[in-house]
């Protein structure tokens, strides 16, 4: 542990979401996200659009992390930012910012990847929430990522499992999009979900070697499904979307759990930490809870607002880098695409 506190400024701008955060240790004293409702119009991320907003709401995320955190910026002891993986133009506005601050006050850089971010939220010290031992298994479900990673220390990290098509995140937003529901619609399946009968419709499940995940045909399979039955009923959707909700969510989460439990019975680890956006579905939460109980797993749910992108994670990502004495050089490069 460093002696004098450290506190760290650290900045998250990968995708659409600004996000500032101030730590002290391994603790959050803010955590403040400013986020894009520009794109709902679109159905999608637009990266032009997600850049400028980027610089307009860079100073003010920032200024507001710092006020209510209490801290000066004299008294921070490094800046970090997301390096990648990420939309190219978005990440710039954050490295730009946090570059130009470091040589500002002549403090060190700390570049984070965003994935391990992800999986590191769960060192936040944070009441009631506990934190998983190494080595363990994460399940990083997002928009744009879906992997199961063998944990062994903070930066000793292995993919096991990936998808070969589309992430986790996108098949729940595409499911919805095919139901008429608005952009982002995860959570909007989610909520109808909760009010219906999981298996009321049966979808096929992709048969992928190993460890990896398909989502594409569940999503073929869905569309198929749907104008099949609005042939015969034209409103066939807006009469049964809670079931049709809770079929879909069930069949995705059966997807993710068999893979789980190949990889638990692969590597003998019990321990499973979720992260990424789609860690926030109730569904997933739920079923983790049930494997405690029976599996005799281990399960870590992080606090929600630290399974969404934002700072607080690349802060404590960042703090650990900080403990080992790795920063980074000012020429330090943003990338789409890092592997883990």
């Amino acid at each position: 542990m460093a002696s004098s506190p450290v506190f760290i400024l650290a900045i998250e701008s990968s995708c659409d979401d600004t996000s500032a955060a101030v730590l002290i240790n391994d603790s959050v004293l803010s955590n403040v996200t400013a986020n894009q409702a520009v794109h709902a119009q679109y159905g999608g991320v637009v990266p032009e659009l997600a850049s400028r907003a980027h610089q307009q709401n860079m100073v003010p995320v920032v200024e507001t992390a710092l006020q209510k955190a209490g801290i000066s910026l004299k008294e921070l002891s490094a800046i970090a930012f997301t390096q990648g993986p990420g939309l190219m133009g978005s990440l710039l506005v954050g490295s730009s910012f946090a570059k130009s601050l470091s040589m500002a006050l002549q403090i060190p850089l700390i570049g984070v990847h965003h994935m391990q971010a992800h999986i590191l939220a769960h060192f936040i010290d944070e009441e009631g929430y506990k934190k998983p031992t190494f080595p363990f298994l994460a399940l990083t479900i997002s928009g744009g990522h879906t992997q199961i990673v063998q944990v062994n220390d903070y930066f000793s990290m292995e993919v096991i499992g990936e998808t070969t098509d589309d992430a986790v995140g996108e098949a729940f937003d595409k499911s919805a999009k095919i139901l008429g529901l608005p952009y982002p619609g995860g959570p909007l399946v989610d909520k109808y979900a909760q009010q219906g009968n999981p298996k009321a419709y049966t979808f096929t499940k992709p048969k992928v070697p190993g460890l990896d995940f398909s989502f594409s045909g569940l999503k073929t399979g869905i569309l198929y499904f749907v104008e099949r039955n609005v042939k015969e009923n034209p409103n066939f959707v807006s009469e049964n979307m809670a079931d049709i909700c809770a079929s879909i969510q069930h069949t995705i989460i059966e997807i993710l759990m068999d893979k789980i439990k190949m990889a638990v019975q692969q590597t003998g680890i019990t321990q499973i930490a979720i992260g990424g956006g789609v860690s926030a579905n109730s569904g997933i939460r739920n079923i983790l809870k049930e494997a405690e109980k029976k599996y005799g797993w281990q399960t870590y749910i992080p606090k929600f607002e630290y399974t969404t992108d934002n700072a607080a994670m690349i802060g404590i990502t960042a703090y650990h880098k900080f403990l080992l004495g790795k920063t980074d050089d000012i020429q330090i490069i943003s990338s789409a695409r890092i592997p883990l």
